[in-house]
């Protein structure tokens, strides 16, 4: 998974992308500090594979990943080539969601590229430069498919059709992600790469003071409401609460510290969990002496298809799938004792996998 994170300059992106990959990059108080972009590849927390871990003890240990990818920031007059703007949208194109970085408090000392503090305004700039970038490419595409319908395809008609009605609702300032139409269509448009209709994250940096009590914060309520309305996430974050936190190496310190503040888990949790939800994502294990390892699939995939993660072959030599939910393994402590309880299931080309399933794959090529 590969998550790109964007604001404008100065709201925290940087600081953020520091906290959660430990990269120490620059993170001053002047836009574009950030020229190119930062990459970052953290570890999911899994308490589920260290467990797996400390009963098998293996040679290798491999959780699943998330590349953060921190871009530089964007100003008006991006998708017309303005401060670093068409090297900021190629890089969001190659991203799987965005996290978006919204200042959600006041500070005189921390310069706002705008003058002040508007969430709502800043995200209106981004999108409104996502958007003239992506009507762009919907002319484009459009253009493309009405020639190619002068032969009579059918298809092509249907598809000229299908971004003339999703470009008005774009030059109306809408995301393309709240385009209501069939799943025929958007599936096609999906085809299109466009940068609206990445799902989207609003990472609402708030201040400390605020952290355990972000509804009480306007700025977030705004966040809130208008990711509500188009089907996102709004998350509430502290991005300078987590730079300290990630300065701790000590776990019992960092725990502790983590304790005083009145915080449950730490930002890179809270922010991996809701990617996971955004994209519909879980994960399932394999575990044994040689390796324990978190694998990524999206919810509804089959058994069949998630062998394929591991390698092509065991798809497609599937017989069959060997099957016990984490839980099940855990309160039985060793997976002698859970099969003798009948734990352990043999589960067929239908079997829909789900999150926490520790798996071992049978197969013949």
């Amino acid at each position: 998974m590969k998550l790109g994170i964007v604001g404008l300059p100065n709201v925290g992106k940087s600081t953020l992308f520091n906290a959660i990959t430990n990269a120490g990059i620059p993170a001053d108080n002047y836009a574009f500090c950030t020229i190119d972009p930062n990459v970052g590849v953290v570890a999911v927390p899994d308490a589920r594979l260290e467990w797996l871990r400390d009963l098998h003890q293996p040679k290798k240990f491999t959780p699943a990943t998330i590349e953060f990818v921190d871009i530089a920031g964007l100003v008006k007059g991006a998708s017309k080539g303005e401060g670093l703007g068409n090297k900021f949208l190629s890089n969001i194109r190659t991203t799987d969601a965005i996290i978006h970085v919204v200042r959600c408090f006041d500070d005189p000392n921390v310069t706002h590229v705008e003058g002040s503090t508007d969430p709502l305004r800043d995200i209106d700039i981004i999108n409104l430069e996502l958007i003239l970038a992506d009507a762009e490419m919907c002319e484009r595409r459009m253009d493309k498919a009405q020639k190619a319908a002068k032969g009579g395809d059918k298809r092509f008609l249907r598809e000229a059709e299908v971004f003339s009605a999703l470009l008005e609702h774009l030059n109306e300032g809408k995301l393309a992600r709240t385009f209501e139409c069939s799943d025929d269509d958007r599936a096609l448009i999906a085809t299109s790469d466009l940068l609206t209709l990445k799902r989207t994250i609003y990472a609402a940096n708030v201040s400390e003071d605020a952290v355990n009590d972000p509804e009480s914060v306007p700025y977030f309520q705004q966040v809130k409401k208008l990711a509500d309305e188009e089907g996102s996430l709004a998350l509430p974050i502290c991005a300078k609460l987590e730079a300290d936190i990630a300065e701790l190496d000590d776990p019992d310190e960092k725990a502790m510290f983590m304790e005083e503040l009145g915080l449950k888990q730490s930002g890179l949790d809270r922010l991996i969990q809701a990617s996971y939800e955004l994209l519909g994502l879980i994960s399932f294990l394999t575990a044994g002496s040689d390796e324990c390892r978190a694998w990524t699939i999206k919810k509804g995939t089959r058994a069949p298809q998630a062998a394929g993660k591991i390698h092509s072959d065991f798809e497609r030599g599937f017989i069959r799938a060997e099957v016990i939910a984490f839980d099940d393994l855990k309160a039985c402590g060793t997976m002698a004792a859970a099969k003798a309880k009948g734990l352990v299931r043999s589960e067929g080309k239908e079997y829909v996998m789900k999150d926490g399933d520790i798996v071992n794959f049978l197969f013949n090529v």
